[in-house]
């Protein structure tokens, strides 16, 4: 049941068969009220033309009394008994609350037609549904009439039908209207689903689709999908290559870390074979070297993860001035000037604010260990981009040298302080998040380094 109550195709059917079967039934209802309405005005039409019949037929002798001669009147059945046709000439009371039959057609035999007096004004016409000879529902017609002869008395003209016929009309129509709307709605449900069989394939081809990439026979969807069914196949597929870039990537970094702790496990295996007398100081030296891969290698995982979640937003301004001020404490013996210009209070990075603490720590230090009295900071937007610039006035480094710094663990300078994987985690972690690094001479004088960001709307 809850498969059935969960399934698009069966609630785009049930509601499309309801919505159907609804309408008809409506139209049913529209139609068939309708044609009754139709078949009564003409009935009543046609007895209106019997009553002008009769009406023309009337004649009043020289004391008053009315006379009409039946064998004028054009109809058989007005003298066929119970033919379902009739006439009757009802004499009103002076103060008009009853009334008492005179003439009438041979065809209600012994019987007659029975109404309530009511006021009508001369001439005027009223209708009737009510019960007949053998009480058959008949529909009456009667009109007041008034003889010149005899002004003062008040006579009603009555013609009545008999409705069976009329009625058995109707239900036939109905009957068959009714069955015309069930083979429509039977049809249009067969139309619905195959609408709906037609409309839901692609959405089974992208599950055939989806059995193949999870059986291994394919490594993204493939085939023909409709344009609005496109965009999510094109969606998916990008999250599958973002999984497969993950995973690569989690494997270059496990082998990467692997080699790079080679070399330290072996000089200490080396050493401890040996008995080397300085072992603990090179156990410490292969220790911090370790340390220093595992942290670059466990900031790269950290940035691949946080890359799947959205909507990250770290404002620069307070990044900024939070660093600078611990850049000012480190380096307080060489009393260096960190200036930063103003930085637009809107301007975030797209990403975690740990990550980029650590690339502006390590340029702003790098900067720091390398200026001789000035370190200049600004931040801005270009474009999609969040573009910061660390300039100082150090020695700077030759156009040739620039690529070189950036590899892991170049040092231009072995006496300087420092491992030289600063500006190579800058460089990976501003790559993960789709940025950039680029060194260029400073107008101070020195090393003028860009880091480029995606910038957070």
């Amino acid at each position: 049941m809850k498969r059935w109550v969960g399934s698009l195709r069966v609630r785009l059917l049930l509601g499309t068969l309801m919505a159907l079967a609804l309408a008809l039934l409506l139209a049913g209802v529209v139609l068939g009220g309708l044609f009754r309405e139709h078949v009564m005005r003409q009935f009543e039409t046609t007895l209106t033309q019997q009553l002008d019949q009769l009406t023309a037929r009337l004649v009043f002798d020289t004391s008053g009394q009315p006379q009409i001669d039946s064998q004028a009147l054009s109809d058989p059945r007005w003298q066929r008994p119970f033919s379902g046709l009739y006439w009757q000439l009802d004499k009103l009371s002076a103060d008009g609350q009853s009334r008492s039959g005179v003439l009438r057609s041979r065809s209600l035999w012994d019987s007659g037609l029975t109404l309530q007096a009511d006021a009508m004004a001369d001439g005027g016409i009223h209708v009737h549904e009510g019960l007949g000879p053998q009480d058959m529902p008949v529909l009456m017609l009667e009109r007041t009439v008034r003889a010149a002869e005899a002004p003062g008395a008040q006579w009603r003209l009555i013609v009545a039908g008999d409705l069976q016929e009329t009625a058995q009309a109707i239900e036939r129509f109905r009957g068959v209207l009714n069955l015309s709307l069930l083979i429509l709605l039977a049809l249009l449900a067969l139309a619905a689903l195959a609408q709906v069989l037609v409309g839901l394939a692609p959405l089974r081809a992208m599950q055939r689709s989806l059995v193949d990439v999870r059986e291994g026979r394919a490594q993204r969807l493939q085939g023909h999908f409709p344009s609005e069914v496109q965009p999510l196949i094109n969606d998916f597929n990008q999250v599958l290559a973002t999984n497969a870039e993950v995973v690569a990537r989690a494997r270059t970094h496990a082998g990467n870390l692997a080699h790079a702790l080679k070399t330290p496990l072996a000089v200490m295996a080396q050493a401890a074979s040996t008995g080397s007398a300085d072992l603990p100081a090179l156990v410490q030296a292969q220790v911090a070297v370790s340390r220093r891969h595992i942290d670059a290698h466990l900031s790269r995982s950290r940035v691949a993860a946080s890359l799947q979640l959205p909507g990250q937003r770290t404002p620069v301004a307070p990044v900024l001035a939070g660093l600078l001020r611990v850049m000012e404490r480190v380096h307080a013996e060489r009393h260096l000037a960190f200036t930063l210009a103003p930085v637009d209070d809107t301007l975030a990075f797209a990403g975690e604010e740990q990550d980029l603490q650590e690339m502006l720590g390590n340029l702003l230090d790098n900067a720091g260990l390398w200026a001789r009295s000035t370190v200049h900071i600004g931040a801005a937007r270009d474009g999609e981009q969040l573009v910061i610039s660390v300039d100082d006035d150090g020695p700077g480094i030759s156009a040739g040298q620039r690529s070189a710094v950036l590899a892991r663990g170049a040092r231009l300078d072995e006496s300087a302080p420092g491992s030289g994987l600063g500006l190579a985690i800058v460089a990976d972690l501003a790559r993960l998040y789709g940025g950039d690094i680029a060194l260029e001479r400073s107008a101070l004088g020195g090393l003028s380094a860009r880091l480029s960001l995606p910038l957070s709307a």
